[in-house]
């Protein structure tokens, strides 16, 4: 309670002290433009807001440069109906990105819209902490199932993360740089131990355009596993590089030829396990990708081709306590992407076709000292054509339907469609209401390690089916509101789990509801406060809810009264978590282990100076120290500073 009233007598201060500021200097008025915003996730084509009736929230650049400091996975962690399992556990720790009660796996990430997946891993799971923010210019987040555009894995979520783009100047760059602490809320001690830099230079010379980008982090000064006893634990360190490449050239206004080259590598020290210390267990992981994508504007039309390789590779040493060695694990991934798309403007009819057809051909690894995985065996390739029909109307109706074949040459044919309406209501210059609904379908393949791994594989895997169902609402007041609300319900058919009875994959079932309201008030030019809130309802089945709150809330505050500076603080309080506790380690055998709710107020600012050539940021995260379980077993951060310096050349 003493701690909920801190919270608020923060925010009440903060608030009175900026009203005094904001008399004495005019600030410019921030306008809710919610629905004008071009999104390009729900079609692959830049489309308003306004005209689809899919739920997009998007990360814009000077939201990403006001979180200065942050990881991609924090800043995901904020946005309504993501829940992000331990996002404040290690550096060293992997992360889950549970969107509306799903899992990762029923998460598609897309770099610059092309699919990214770890085909060296279980569940195919993209790892978030191989990119850095410093790289991103924005990010898109399309909510439900998706899989008629974007296929596998797209069932509760599409996160697609847009890179930067070169600038039209003839050289430009900037470096930033920070340190900052690393410490749990009851062991200190860890110095400058989190260290972040990054250089990105930039430009256009004539018809090519260029950028390339490094950054470096390195964190130590915590261990990843808790202590339970008086023990103390040796700190796990996390280093990672990212490097950049983009190379465009335009050769006229209807022909265009972009180019990446990204490659991401970190190392890490991992524990042996819940309240398990480790000296020795180590981790390395690479991300290669390179692609290309030539562009075609026609009448009325245009078409690209996105051709893209990936390769991830995986290592690790973990001592083996039943053998007394040291043991080796090598896990390699590679995925091949072919992605043809042409759109079509029916411009009397007001009508745009969008059709493509999509080729992947994914391979799989694997060494362990218990079972091989064969590359040339353990492989599978799918052949997608796919269509969707937009209609915007003269009088405030859009409508998108489209369908996609799933040719799969393991497990055969699947097919999926969606369907989704958005009615502005009401618009004028005050006043914009729109109404959304959709319903739609979606797979999730299995793995090539659900699939082939000679020990818990199983050939006779089905994919998994998701049907959701959308229903809400988008409004805005004049300048200073905005408020929307949307309601969800998922079914899932075929769910891939393991049995602890079989010790293989099979296929089971899960379903979820819930709602999600956020809401934007701008009561004067130098305030704004935001609000979400999430709740999900789910079927109650062994590991299907594991860490996935039914209740989630957050709120910021952002303050602009003195110029060139901003201030933000944000609340989240997340409600009760279960974990199955499958194998008795923390209580009874098949018991769930109910995790308490627990609160997090950070604090972040930033202030320009020589028009906006240097920015001084920093950052307080878990002000008030707030010591709870993020997952049982391991170590949470606790209040940690950060500070750096952005220079623009």
């Amino acid at each position: 309670m003493k701690k909920q009233l801190l919270i608020v007598g923060v925010l009440a201060c903060s608030f009175v002290s900026t009203n005094l500021s904001a008399q004495q200097k005019e600030a410019q008025k921030e306008k809710v433009e919610t629905l004008n915003e071009v999104v390009v996730t729900a079609t692959k084509f830049n489309l308003k807001k306004e005209n689809t009736g899919k739920v997009i929230h998007k990360i814009t650049q000077k939201e990403l440069e006001q979180n200065a400091g942050k990881s991609v996975i924090e800043i995901l962690n904020t946005i309504a109906g993501i829940d992000v399992r331990g996002v404040n556990s290690n550096a060293s720790e992997p992360r889950g990105i549970n969107i509306r009660g799903g899992r990762s796996r029923q998460v598609l990430v897309l770099i610059d819209g092309v699919p990214v997946t770890d085909q060296s891993a279980i569940n195919q799971e993209f790892d978030l902490r191989l990119l850095a923010v410093s790289q991103i210019e924005s990010i898109e987040i399309l909510k439900g199932a998706s899989s008629t555009l974007y296929g596998s894995g797209a069932a509760t979520a599409v996160i697609n993360i847009i890179l930067k783009k070169a600038s039209k100047d003839k050289i430009s760059g900037s470096f930033e740089t920070s340190v900052g602490t690393n410490n749990t809320a009851n062991v200190k001690g860890s110095g400058l131990s989190d260290k972040n830099q990054n250089v990105t230079v930039n430009g256009t010379l004539g018809k090519v355009n260029f950028l390339g980008s490094f950054s470096l982090t390195g964190v130590d000064g915590m261990s990843a596993a808790k202590s339970d006893s008086n023990a103390e634990f040796a700190t796990d360190s996390f280093y990672s590089k990212n490097g950049l490449l983009k190379v465009g050239y335009t050769l006229n206004d209807k022909l265009s030829i972009e180019t990446f080259l990204n490659y991401d590598e970190f190392e890490y020290d991992f524990d042996g396990g819940a309240f398990s210390d480790s000296d020795v267990n180590t981790g390395n992981q690479e991300q290669f990708r390179v692609g290309v994508k030539p562009k075609f504007n026609y009448k009325n039309g245009q078409v690209y081709l996105l051709a893209s390789a990936n390769v991830v590779e995986r290592d690790l040493k973990q001592y083996n306590s039943w053998a007394g060695t040291l043991d080796s694990y090598e896990f390699v991934g590679r995925s091949v992407n072919l992605d043809l798309v042409n759109k079509y403007d029916f411009q009397e009819s007001n009508i745009q076709l969008i059709t493509g057809v999509n080729y992947q051909i994914h391979s799989n690894n694997t060494v362990t000292p218990f079972a091989v995985i064969e590359k040339g065996t353990a492989n599978f390739n799918t052949l997608d054509p796919y269509a969707s029909v937009v209609y915007i109307s003269d009088y405030g109706l859009s409508v998108n339907v489209g369908g996609r074949l799933n040719v799969h040459n393991v497990y055969g044919n699947h097919f999926v469609y969606d369907g989704n309406l958005a009615y502005a209501a009401l618009k004028s210059e005050d006043v914009s209401v729109k109404l959304l609904t959709s319903y739609s379908t979606a797979f999730i393949a299995p793995s090539l390690y659900q699939l082939y791994d000679g020990f818990s594989g199983n050939l006779d895997l089905n994919p998994e089916s998701n049907k959701t169902f959308e229903a809400g609402f988008d409004a805005t007041y004049q300048d200073w509101l905005q408020l929307d609300a949307v309601y969800f319900s998922r079914k899932e058919e075929d769910a891939i789990i393991y049995s602890n009875t079989t010790f293989k994959y099979a296929n089971g079932s899960s379903n979820a509801s819930g709602f999600e309201v956020n809401t934007k008030v701008i009561p004067t030019s130098f305030l704004a406060v935001n609000a979400s809130y999430t709740y999900v309802a789910k079927d109650n089945f062994e590991d299907f809810n594991d860490y996935i709150p039914a209740n989630k809330f957050v709120a910021s505050l952002d303050v602009t009264a003195l110029e060139n500076a901003f201030f933000n603080f944000t609340y989240r309080n997340v409600g009760e978590r279960t974990y199955f506790d499958r194998y008795g380690s923390f209580g009874n055998f098949g018991d769930d282990v109910i995790l308490p709710s627990y609160q997090v107020l950070d604090f972040a600012a930033n202030y320009k100076l020589l028009d906006e050539t240097v920015t001084f940021f920093g950052a307080v995260t878990n002000l008030l120290n707030e010591d709870y379980d993020d997952i049982l077993g391991y170590s949470t951060r606790g209040r940690n500073f950060k500070v750096g310096v952005r220079l623009q050349f």
